[in-house]
């Protein structure tokens, strides 16, 4: 690497020599030099760069299944760095994966861990509307019908965004098998309230029951609107539509 001298400072490749501009300074440099997919492939020295791609390559592809199975709670809406968040939660629960060596390890035998049920369940996956925020209440799944209990509501409580006037809960079990990527989602009726909603308890029951697919994870959506002319309409915003994993069997 050389820095160019001359009245005009070059930019691109030419005769085998690029020129570019480094920390403001014109630089000049044998084109090449770095990897070749041959290289990565073979070479003794690319070995952690081998097993890092097939790590990595794994869990993309357990985050695309992740965020279709979960599609039904945000239709329609985009999350900011929602599959970079993703990545991040499966990366850590695959590094739990004791059993297989680097470059093997899996999202599954992490999740087969203790620690790895409780990053599912504690990941916060729309910081932007959080679900236990938005509904600061008891949460109860029950183990004979997976029916999900809202004890002591109070609408007077929740945390409606600005221009709302109903909010709308889904709640589902998502049977998913995180090494299959095979998937089934059991949802209860959608129940959409008012902002007078005068009642204490709120039950969902899921219409099917899972059948031990894979691991079982009882998902909680929030969904906001705004009333015009007797019509309810999305809001939109950032904060209007949230997801929690509230369990995970």
């Amino acid at each position: 690497m050389a820095q160019q001298t001359g009245i005009i400072p070059l930019v691109g490749t030419l005769n085998g020599i690029n020129f570019y501009y480094l920390n403001g300074k014109p630089i000049a440099r044998k084109a090449g030099g770095g990897f070749t997919k041959k290289a990565i492939k073979s070479k003794a020295s690319m070995q952690r760069v081998r097993e890092n791609a097939d790590e990595f390559g794994h869990c993309s592809a357990v985050n695309k299944a992740f965020r279709s199975a979960l599609s039904p709670f945000y239709k329609g809406h985009k999350f900011t760095h929602f599959h970079s968040r993703l990545m991040g939660l499966f990366t850590r629960i695959k590094a739990l994966d004791t059993t297989h060596k680097r470059g093997k390890r899996s999202v599954a035998n992490g999740i087969g861990q203790a620690q790895g049920l409780q990053l599912l369940e504690q990941f916060s996956y729309t910081p932007a509307c959080s679900v236990q925020h938005v509904l600061p209440f008891e949460f109860d799944v029950s183990s004979a019908n997976w029916a999900l209990s809202l004890t002591d509501f109070d609408m007077a409580q929740v945390g409606f965004v600005d221009g709302a006037t109903h909010i709308a809960l889904t709640y589902g079990v998502l049977d998913f098998d995180f090494e299959s990527l095979n998937y089934a989602l059991h949802l209860a009726p959608s129940l959409v309230l008012d902002g007078s909603y005068a009642g204490a308890t709120l039950t969902l029951e899921p219409d099917t029951l899972p059948s031990g697919l894979g691991t079982a994870l009882c998902v909680l959506g929030v969904r906001f609107y705004q009333e015009v002319d007797g019509a309810l309409y999305v809001l939109n915003a950032k904060d209007s539509v949230g997801i929690a994993v509230l369990k995970c069997i």
